[in-house]
């Protein structure tokens, strides 16, 4: 099994090598990067491109590792055994599965995405190191244990919202997905624009990657959301003459795609505004 990128993903060699190590070694693929730069998407092109299944766990501030494995219904079964219900006799009736005892289940092998692992409790990582390293888990009210039928290929996203534990990072085959440079946001964009106009899509880019440098910016806009300005850019039908900022109008063309709070809006107003004042 190996990984070669997908004609609906540009994969950098360095990902590639990345992922294929990861899948060499049988060690959970750490991904971080900033928002937007394709790592969830990333999981899903592993997935087609090796014909496997994805099973995607998401990750929000109050997810516990446990619900990865299993959850117990105690709620459930004691409300049945007042009401005299003949399923209370089964314990595994009031048992539900979680997305590793899934993934550890299935009949083939799966790529399993963690995403946003950083979101989670600072102990959330490290509540699965066990189960990560040995592929099983106990399940404490039946007395089983489940093992991994196939080691699934498991992909983590964190957006580095926290440092996460030195004996999980041990664990991991890490890589840091780098903004792509202009050549290659290029390819990115031909893949979801395939008929967009070199003129207008050089005018775009070179508005992009200037936004994106500009000092004090609070957010910088990510792949997706260019990706998505350029969508408006062809709906609306404009050239790349009606792209060009005169520094009198510093906010770009449809700039509610890239700019995503008011400070970097009232940034460039400021701009503008110092623009108009230097004439």
């Amino acid at each position: 099994m190996k990984f070669e990128g997908t004609s609906s993903y540009i994969a950098t060699e360095d990902l590639k090598v990345a992922v294929n190590a990861s899948v060499t070694l049988e060690r959970p693929l750490l991904v971080k990067g900033e928002p937007g730069t394709g790592k969830t998407e990333l999981a899903l092109q592993v997935a087609q491109s090796l014909g496997a299944r994805m099973i995607e766990w998401n990750i929000k501030s109050t997810t516990k590792a446990q619900q990865g494995l299993y959850e117990y219904d105690a709620v459930s079964r004691l409300r049945d055994s007042q009401l005299g219900e003949e399923r209370v006799h089964d314990v595994k009736n009031y048992i539900k599965q979680g997305k590793l005892w899934e993934a550890f289940e299935a009949d083939e092998k799966v790529v399993l995405l963690i995403d946003e692992i950083d979101k989670a409790d600072i102990e959330f990582p490290n509540d699965l190191l066990q189960e990560l390293d040995k592929m099983e888990f106990h399940v404490y009210e039946t007395g089983e244990t489940i093992k991994a039928k196939h080691r699934p290929i498991i992909i983590i996203t964190s957006n580095n919202e926290k440092e996460l534990p030195d004996a999980f990072l041990r664990r991991c085959f890490f890589h840091y997905i780098r903004f792509p440079d202009a050549e290659t946001m290029r390819e990115i964009i031909k893949v979801h624009h395939p008929d967009i106009k070199d003129i207008l899509l050089t005018e775009a880019l070179t508005q992009f990657y200037e936004i994106r440098d500009t000092q004090g910016l609070k957010k910088k806009p990510s792949t997706s959301e260019v990706i998505d300005w350029l969508k408006l850019l062809l709906a609306e039908d404009l050239s790349p003459e009606d792209l060009k900022r005169d520094g009198v109008n510093a906010l770009p063309k449809l700039h509610g795609a890239l700019l995503k709070n008011e400070q970097d809006v009232h940034l460039f107003e400021r701009l503008a505004f110092m623009a108009r004042a230097g004439r």
